[in-house]
């Protein structure tokens, strides 16, 4: 099947800062890039047939741009919006393999049906186009669009956006947080992992933690402490982070929505990109988390940067060196609501360890980290080289942060 679609728009602009960081990602991580792929299945209302459906699909592409961009160029990147194009939708799951940044769109679709009508409709994303929050965009848009009730305001566009970053105003926005790059970068270690040990094949594995303990244990803490459960999440990450490694000052990467301004909040595009967070390590944790809220908010300002300001930091400091500067740690609160505080009794979070599971649910041979945390709905997962941290290390991390956490809200 075939979506014919012709927008209102055309034109060129260089990449926003979100879609750069993401192509850097992205070249890094190739060609096992599919890992950046990501979908959401949306529930059709009501008794929709197929040409009803693409016809819907079809006016989501033209509302948001980002959906009929591709990729100019690789060496020299720049955005390339196209007025009108051929959009192919397959039954059943899209296909979740990389993307072929200049030549395909960035959204694949498929349809699920019963009979004559269709159910639900999957949209896979390339991340160059969205990144979560942009996707919660496009699907909150098209079940508008299936309810037959289009939404009357313009689409903020990525171009507007890559054009104000380049100007005036957006260049005073990445002074601040260049220079919050620049002062923190004089601190840290050169990188939070920085010994080789021995290897699995292939040597990127993922671990992920299901422990409803951990989670009455962080909305807890969260409670005594005044805290969101994401900044509890990160403290204690970059706490035990500190403790493998045997860092005075722990670095770690948030990967921050940057959708806090009124231009960003509702554009289908990959705005989140990493901050800088630094923490002392080795203090009671309750007084790391009373560090922790203040260096929060210092990261995420820094996350809305040119990441040109950014490597020119990192040039300048690992030349100071003489060895290359990264953290190589990261943080990804995927959750797209703080479940939030919530006092809970002791006994109640020490019955829930019964609970705990392990599992590994991916490998592969590429990624542009060493060290990557993610939260979601299911747990805690982390994402490793396990050429610099084996994988009986990733285990003992992730049970070792259990601990913690149960520890502190049990104490």
């Amino acid at each position: 099947m075939i979506v014919e679609f012709a927008g209102p728009d055309e034109g060129t602009a260089p990449l926003t800062w979100g879609q750069r960081a993401i192509w850097e990602a992205i070249l890094h991580t190739e060609p096992d890039d599919h890992y950046f792929n990501f979908d959401r299945v949306v529930k059709v209302p009501g008794d929709r047939s197929v040409p009803e459906v693409l016809a819907a699909v079809g006016a989501l592409v033209e509302r948001h741009g980002s959906l009929r961009t591709r990729l100019g160029a690789r060496r020299e990147p720049y955005q390339r919006l196209e007025r009108t194009g051929r959009l192919p939708v397959t039954f059943g799951a899209p296909a979740a393999t990389r993307f072929d940044y200049e030549r395909e769109w960035p959204l694949r679709v498929g349809l699920t049906t019963d009979g004559d009508r269709v159910t639900h409709v999957t949209l896979l994303f390339c991340h160059l186009a969205a990144d979560g929050a942009g996707a919660e965009v496009a699907v909150r848009d098209l079940r508008m669009l299936l309810l037959g009730r289009p939404p009357s305001a313009p689409a903020p566009r990525a171009l507007d956006l890559a054009l104000w970053q380049q100007g005036e105003q957006g260049r005073r926005v990445a002074t601040a947080a260049a220079a919050h790059w620049e002062r923190e970068h004089r601190r840290i270690a050169a990188t939070m992992f920085p010994t080789p040990v021995k290897g699995s094949d292939p040597p990127i594995w993922r671990a992920l933690l299901h422990s409803p303990a951990l989670d009455l244990a962080v909305r807890s803490i969260a409670a005594a402490h005044g805290a969101s459960t994401s900044t509890v999440l990160l403290a204690a990450v970059a706490e035990l982070a500190g403790r493998h490694t045997g860092q005075e000052i722990s670095a770690v990467l948030p990967i921050v929505s940057n959708r806090f301004r009124r231009d960003t909040m509702a554009v289908v595009s990959t705005l989140a990109m990493e901050g800088l967070f630094t923490l002392e390590v080795g203090l009671p944790f309750a007084e790391a988390l009373r560090a922790a809220g203040p260096a929060a908010l210092r990261a995420y300002r820094s996350a809305y940067h040119d990441p040109a300001d950014r490597a020119r930091i990192v040039r300048a400091e690992s030349a100071r060196r003489g060895e290359r500067v990264h953290p190589h740690c990261c943080f990804n609160d995927l959750r797209f609501a703080d479940p939030g505080p919530a006092a809970c009794e002791p006994d109640e979070i020490e019955k829930a360890r019964a609970q705990t599971t392990l599992t590994w649910p991916l490998s592969q041979d590429n990624l542009d980290c060493r060290f990557c945390v993610h939260v979601t709905t299911e747990g805690v997962s982390l994402t490793a080289d396990t050429r610099y941290l084996s994988r009986p290390d990733i285990e003992r991390y992730l049970l070792d942060l259990e601990s913690l956490l149960v520890g502190t809200a049990t104490a």
